[in-house]
């Protein structure tokens, strides 16, 4: 019998990095990332990927895969990931996920939703009417067919509105719906740990986050990447603690003003997830992290739970 996998999530800096290399000595396993931009060769200070200490100590999966050029989708991230998950259980060893990407944890459990194809007609139609009455007016067209999916989707996300009323011309039916229809419990095989911190303690360890890249030489790897021959991908481009570096560095603003951006973005970022965790059912268990405990205590309560599952 294949023994369960286990993934923990939690938002940025919540010390599931951590918890996860622990767990993995404690149970003889392999790490999978399960993030959208430790993927990238080279952006390693801005993604805080696990140092190279803790890399020579434990096989990590999914880290430094592609070009900081090359764009990444979910459909590549769940094709790297069955290989890894088959080449760790092959080996006898315990699969242990960790990450924060909310798109990559739901296809990682359920599968990847993908929906009718796109209509070049229906995008034309819908790109017109923005140029017209503005975003806006069809983020409130979405609010009146399918109100879930407004309720979710920023009224300034261009990409994911079109998207919605596109399904809902072409089906019919919301496209909340379609993905309730698709969705299923089928992640049974998962043993899903959620971590939680105070939010006053998670601003602090952001705060912390930001100024250890800073010191580590953040500025000098988005130069460095700048210089590549090949331009950076949109992904990686638009990734917090670069994106902003960028707008420094394009004369948009100060190193200083960049790196308070960089905090404030990142909150922003945990915030999103802390919202996104409260809607997934499949958390087996949360572990309340107080600023009492340290990752020794946590990583008891993460065997414990493990042991009792």
């Amino acid at each position: 019998m294949v023994s369960k996998k286990i993934l923990i999530l939690g938002v940025t800096a919540s010390g599931k990095g951590s918890l996860a290399f622990e767990l993995a000595k404690r149970l003889d396993g392999e790490i999978i990332s399960v993030d959208s931009m430790k993927v990238y060769r080279r952006m390693d200070i801005g993604t805080a990927k696990p140092p190279a200490d803790k890399r020579r100590q434990m096989p990590y999966h999914l880290i430094d895969v592609v070009e900081p050029s090359e764009a990444f989708s979910v459909d590549r991230f769940l094709e790297l990931t069955d290989a890894a998950v088959g080449q760790i259980q092959a080996a006898g060893k315990q699969v242990v996920a960790v990450g924060g990407t909310a798109m990559y944890i739901k296809a990682l459990l359920h599968g990847l939703f993908e929906g009718p194809a796109s209509d070049a007609e229906i995008r034309r139609r819908l790109t017109e009417q923005i140029a017209q009455n503005g975003l806006a007016a069809l983020h409130q067209r979405l609010l009146q067919i399918d109100p879930a999916a407004a309720e979710r989707i920023h009224p300034n996300d261009l990409r994911r509105i079109v998207r919605a009323l596109e399904v809902f011309e072409l089906t019919g039916k919301p496209i909340t719906a379609l993905q309730k229809q698709w969705e299923t419990d089928a992640a049974e095989d998962w043993f899903v740990i959620g971590l939680r911190r105070p939010k006053d303690i998670e601003s602090t360890r952001i705060n912390s986050r930001v100024k250890r890249m800073v010191d580590e030489g953040l500025l000098g790897e988005v130069k460095a990447l700048l210089a590549e021959p090949q331009p950076l991908s949109k992904q990686a481009r638009a990734a917090i603690g670069y994106a902003e570096v960028i707008d420094h560095l394009e004369g948009k603003c100060s190193y200083e003003e960049a790196v308070e951006q960089i905090k404030i973005n990142t909150r922003k970022f945990a915030k999103a997830q802390r919202t996104w965790f409260k809607t997934f059912r499949n958390v087996r268990c949360w572990i309340n992290i107080n600023e009492s405990d340290t990752l020794q205590t946590v990583t008891e309560a993460a065997i414990h739970l493990w042991n009792d599952r």
